[in-house]
């Protein structure tokens, strides 16, 4: 991507943010795990490993992976990757992520299996089934298309069972919320674009700065502040905002209102997971899990009044995550995400203390579906 831009601007949007920083990017467990499935597949299917191993991550990066561990045998073949985290403060740098390849009869499909270091969901209300590996949709995809590639050029049935696992996971999944959430045994399988994008306050705090001055300068009435990359392409179907409207919001969103406040556009989006904006909606700027937690209490509370009884309320407060509390009032048509949005709106607008901004909030699930919106104010 060039830093030019027309009249010698510099360009916007989350590759210039990220740049902006300084800060080396990372590879997701679930990378590391794609590439090392792709090795184990293969040597099984060929009797050697490639290493490198190149794979192709979602936003079509082609990263090459060397391998830490190699071992084939009848039956089967293991490969390892070190997961590299960046500059990135993550617990789980240095880890090494291994991936078992087992063929299966024709027909079986591609099975995940979670080994030692791997979690297993036990409660509900996360994007997979109680009894499953906490291996995360998007992973699988990665992993399942990887499959099917050395399948289709080596002559494999591509039906096949792949266990996870990650060395000293269960220690190292102590520092992180799994515990909390009811993932047991280990680690999660993690990611949405298979980078890992570096955790700086002040950096991340900067660009997003920079990014409401470029498109100031560009001329854009209507901005949108995005919480990661599915929010990002949410936002793009949903209002086609060129790439200078996107601000990489992450975490901070007390930073881009404060700044917004200062530098004002006719038009500001925000849009995110629910659980995130529940954080927004409930008056936290810092949207990061170590900083702010979901309050089910104030969930509970929103539901109450849009329409839910004591009872459905009750479990809202018992419930593991938001996202079990969205589907519980789902199923009691009681409109959670629309409430979460117009809370998150209002704490927006609270922030911008009358600059004349218009905000509108949008929610939205782990596959980038909306679940919520706000009116525009």
């Amino acid at each position: 991507m060039s830093d030019a831009a027309g009249g010698g601007g510099a360009q916007g949007g989350r590759d210039a943010q990220l740049k902006h920083t300084g800060l080396r990017p990372g590879w997701t467990t679930g990378a590391c795990a794609t590439a090392a499935t792709t090795a184990a597949y293969t040597a099984l299917l060929t009797g050697d490993f490639p290493d490198p191993v190149t794979i192709t991550l979602p936003k079509g990066q082609t990263p090459a992976f060397a391998l830490a561990y190699e071992e084939s045998r009848p039956g089967y073949a293991t490969a390892a990757v070190v997961k590299d985290a960046g500059d990135d403060p993550d617990v789980t740098h240095g880890a090494l992520v291994r991936a078992t390849v087992r063929p299966l009869a024709p027909g079986a499909g591609v099975v995940f299996r979670a080994g030692p270091g791997v979690g297993t969901v036990t409660r509900p209300g996360l994007p997979l089934d109680v009894g499953e590996p906490a291996v995360n949709p998007v992973p699988r995809q990665m992993m399942s298309e990887h499959i099917a590639r050395v399948a289709e050029q080596y002559g494999g049935s591509g039906d096949v069972e792949i266990t996870l696992s990650v060395d000293n996971g269960e220690e190292i999944a102590r520092s992180t919320w799994n515990p909390r959430l009811g993932i047991l045994g280990g680690l999660s399988i993690l990611g949405t674009t298979g980078v890992v994008v570096p955790y700086s306050c002040s950096a991340w705090i900067d660009s997003i700065r920079r990014g409401v001055d470029v498109a100031r300068a560009a001329g854009r009435t209507h901005v949108a502040g995005c919480t990661g990359s599915t929010s990002e392409r949410t936002v793009v179907a949903e209002y086609g905002l060129p790439e200078d409207a996107l601000l990489d919001m992450g975490d901070f969103a007390g930073a881009v209102l404060k700044y917004v406040r200062r530098h004002p556009v006719e038009r500001l989006t925000l849009c995110g997971g629910f659980a995130k904006l529940s954080k927004l909606a409930a008056g936290h700027m810092d949207l990061h899990s170590k900083r702010s937690q979901v309050d089910k209490g104030f969930l509970a509370e929103l539901a109450v009044a849009g329409g839910a009884d004591g009872e459905l309320a009750a479990r809202i407060r018992e419930a593991n995550t938001g996202l079990a509390a969205l589907q519980l009032c789902t199923a009691a048509d009681v409109p959670l995400g629309d409430l979460v949005a117009a809370a998150a709106r209002d704490e927006a607008l609270a922030v911008l203390r009358g600059a004349p901004v218009a905000v509108d909030v949008l929610c939205i699930d782990r596959g980038g579906t909306i679940v919520g919106r706000s009116a525009i104010r």
